[in-house]
């Protein structure tokens, strides 16, 4: 409560010690106009026929969103649990994840493709919007969009020009700052410089060692140039680092019966450090009739996993895992423009992926370990095409199909290191696999007016097989791929003037040879088909804005996924029962009120809240443990004098005890949610 008062006490103090200047209204924005940006592939999301969210630069502000994770529940059946590492990012999206290996939602930085979930939880400083697509999106992006699509965009020079600094700090020693320049130098040219650290002591105590379990420190940077060299033509080259070094994976004993979680408590120190390199070029026409695009896209990825896999205060085992990932894609898209009822995109994927990774597990009883290797080298090509006809002055109807191929390759070599010995090679192999795969999607939408529209579509989604790291037969070395058919209808409504919006959908999804991890106590994760299974829920969005300054938010997701058909063995049937990581419920209300001229002295001053709610998730295929919905409640007030902003924030303020994530290898174990935080940032615009 003391750090409480004092935080409030110096964000007072800030504010009102600057005399009154010019309406900043005027002279400066606090932020951003919120510009609906409309991607190379699709129209924008609220003329479209599917089920999407626009996330923009006054919510990421307003709600205190840090990273991609904390999007979870702000999106309707978007949840992305935290928990482990920046390793562990598994996203679902309406029931459709993958804890492990490939993820099932299509990921995109400016266009970038990120083909490996590991470098799914970057730092969201300076992004300009979030578009979240929900249900299969393979017709235009194809690869590990199965479940939907996360497209992240960022400020451009051209549309945004601020030099900025930001520095903040909040409990458990959590500091964080950024420096940004965006520059326009003339109409065609303009570059950006953002750099950002965050650290943090972290939430948990090792009882074992005394120390935190899940302490970070993790910096960022991004440099980006936009040039337009002639009026039709323009250039885009960006380029970002991520590194980061955190503690991690603070799991616990947990009974369930009792609810009570002993805390962490195990003796060796468990990591994860990665560095992720992403880097682009993107070259557009905008002609009379065509629009081109070319994007080309590299991506390195380098990280290192250490863990105490027995999560006890004996040594028992330690397992490393490191990988070395070099992605190189290129992709051509044609586009039509125009006012005639025929519209259409095609275009052309390109993609190549050299994988290398190690894992070690060390049996420390035992003093020896099992080293094992493997060169994954991938290769892909797809062609897609969509064709949109109206037929009417308000009916339209869209075709799309895309083909896609993939050839794999795995050079495994396994060997038993003991100590104070020789290495012995135990075993090896090469396997290559190929898979192929045409992707149909129909939708038909009736428009009404300008902005209103009802739809109906359907889509097939599918997600290439490929590679176990660890496995105990030969069976297990692969698993097949997965597929499944969504079909949606929903309603997009303006109201009152456009002072009320509300989006309305339905869904079902048939999902056959679901991708599903089994966790082998001693050996690790992997990855096996399921039988079959199906989804089915609804979503909801309700926008207002009832008076100047005041704007409210509601997102509601309703989930019911189910395994109809997965014997996973003899004595292990789990057919209807309800696919595990999945929250029936995702919640969120949101609300800020921004006023001017307070006093006099207070340019703007905004109050912003939210409740968000999650749950009921069941941890495991046999349903036996589940997480209750349970909700946080988060808490923000800014103000703004001149080019000065002050900003005290809070993240759930009632303390609400949740399970993050509980899991069953050799015991019961789980990570409890974040705690009670608070801090203070002041941002200076020059």
């Amino acid at each position: 409560m003391k750090r409480i008062v004092l935080l409030c006490s110096l964000f007072a103090v800030s504010s009102m010690v600057f005399s009154e200047v010019e309406d900043t209204t005027k002279i400066m924005k606090l932020k951003l106009d919120e510009v609906l940006v409309t991607g190379i592939k699709q129209e924008k999301i609220s003329k479209s026929p599917l089920s999407a969210s626009y996330v923009g630069k006054d919510f990421i502000n307003d709600n205190e969103i840090k990273s991609v994770k904390e999007l979870s529940s702000y999106v309707p059946n978007f949840f992305m649990p935290d928990y482990g590492s920046k390793q562990t990012s598994p996203v679902y999206i309406r029931g459709i994840g993958s804890k492990i290996n490939a993820p099932s939602i299509g990921f995109y930085v400016d266009d970038i493709p990120h083909f490996e979930k590991s470098a799914f939880d970057i730092d969201l400083a300076d992004v300009s919007s979030i578009d979240v697509l929900r249900g299969p999106q393979g017709t235009l992006y194809g690869r590990n969009a199965i479940g939907g699509i996360i497209n992240i965009h960022t400020l451009s020079p051209l549309d945004y020009q601020n030099t900025r600094l930001k520095v903040g700090y909040g409990n458990y020693n959590d500091f964080e700052s950024t420096v940004s320049n965006y520059t326009k130098l003339n109409d065609r040219l303009g570059f950006s410089v953002m750099g950002t650290y965050h650290q943090n002591d972290g939430y948990f105590t090792n009882m074992a060692t005394g120390s935190k379990a899940d302490d970070i420190k993790n910096g960022a940077s991004r440099i980006s140039l936009v040039w337009k060299p002639a009026q039709r033509w323009t250039l885009h080259i960006s380029s970002s680092l991520d590194v980061s070094n955190q503690g991690g994976y603070p799991y616990g004993i947990y009974n369930p019966d009792t609810k009570e979680w002993a805390g962490v408590n195990y003796d060796s120190y468990s990591m994860y450090k990665r560095t992720v390199i992403s880097s682009g070029i993107s070259a557009k026409y905008e002609g009379r009739h065509i629009i081109f695009n070319s994007q080309t896209s590299h991506q390195y990825i380098k990280d290192h996993q250490g863990i105490d896999q027995d999560f006890t205060p004996a040594a028992v085992y330690y397992v490393e895992q490191r990988l070395r990932q070099n992605m190189l894609s290129q992709e051509f898209t044609l586009k039509s423009k125009g006012s005639g009822p025929y519209h259409w995109i095609g275009g052309l994927f390109l993609f190549t992926q050299k994988a290398k990774n190690s894992l070690e597990m060390s049996y420390l009883t035992k003093n020896y370990s099992t080293p094992k290797y493997y060169d994954i080298p991938t290769k892909g090509l797809a062609v897609y095409h969509q064709s949109t006809y109206d037929i009417s002055s308000t009916l339209s109807g869209s075709v799309g199909v895309r083909y896609d191929y993939e050839h794999a390759e795995n050079t495994y070599e396994a060997y038993k290191h003991v100590v104070n010995s020789d290495i012995v090679k135990t075993g090896d192999s090469e396997s290559k696999m190929h898979f192929s795969q045409l992707t149909p999607k129909f939708s038909l939408q009736n428009s009404f007016g300008q902005n209103n529209l009802v739809y109906a579509s359907v889509a097939r989604g599918y997600k290439a097989g490929g590679f176990n790291q660890t496995f105990i037969t030969d069976d297990e070395k692969s698993f097949k791929p997965e597929y499944n058919w969504n079909y949606e209808v929903g309603t997009k409504w303006h109201f009152l003037d456009n002072k009320l919006y509300a989006e309305l959908c339905l869904f079902y999804i048939d999902w056959r040879n679901q991708q599903i991890n089994k966790t082998i106590p001693g050996v690790g994760n992997i990855q096996q088909n399921a039988g079959h299974s199906d989804s089915k829920g609804v979503e909801f969005t309700l926008q207002s804005n009832p008076v100047k300054g005041l704007n409210i938010q509601l997102n509601y997701g309703y989930t019911y996924a189910r395994f109809l058909e997965y014997k996973k063995s003899d004595t292990e049937d789990y057919s209807h029962k309800m696919l595990p990581m999945v929250p029936r419920n995702t919640f969120a209300l949101n609300a800020d009120y921004s006023m001017y001229k307070v006093l006099n002295v207070i340019d703007r001053l905004t109050f912003s809240g939210s409740l968000v709610g999650v749950g009921k998730i069941y941890w495991n295929e046999d349903n036996a443990v589940s997480q209750p919905f349970y909700m946080t409640l988060n808490m923000k007030v800014m103000a703004t004098v001149g080019r000065l902003t002050c900003e005290v924030w809070s993240k759930n303020i009632t303390d609400t005890d949740y399970i993050s994530y509980y899991f069953v290898s050799g015991g019961k174990f789980a990570q409890k949610g974040k705690p009670f935080t608070i801090g203070t940032s002041i941002i200076f615009n020059i």
